[in-house]
């Protein structure tokens, strides 16, 4: 068996912290428009569709569509996005299952 006593390790490149100083869940920078999204999808009336207007993201719409795709899914929530222009559009769809 080889002896362990003369490796050498290389200096760490990155900070490390207490496992219980870690976050914990996702509290991303598009919480709170993802989160009003989903209030407000809440509150659709069916075949209705949220038109959202592009300049009052705090992000890219890709950017928002990610987070809201994310967010609905783990919420088991089926939307469908679409956009011109201008507006961010979403809605409910019928559930798969």
């Amino acid at each position: 068996m080889a002896d362990h006593s003369e490796t050498k390790t290389t200096p760490m490149k990155f900070q490390s912290i207490l496992q219980q100083d870690v976050p914990k869940g996702r509290d991303g920078k598009h919480k709170q428009i993802v989160s009003q999204l989903l209030s407000d999808i809440d509150q659709l009336a069916e075949g209705s569709a949220l038109k959202v207007p592009l300049a009052e993201l705090p992000d890219s719409k890709e950017n928002i569509r990610s987070a809201l795709n994310r967010a609905t899914r783990q919420r088991g929530i089926e939307v469908a996005t679409s956009s011109d222009a201008e507006y961010l559009y979403v809605w409910k769809t019928a559930s798969k299952s």
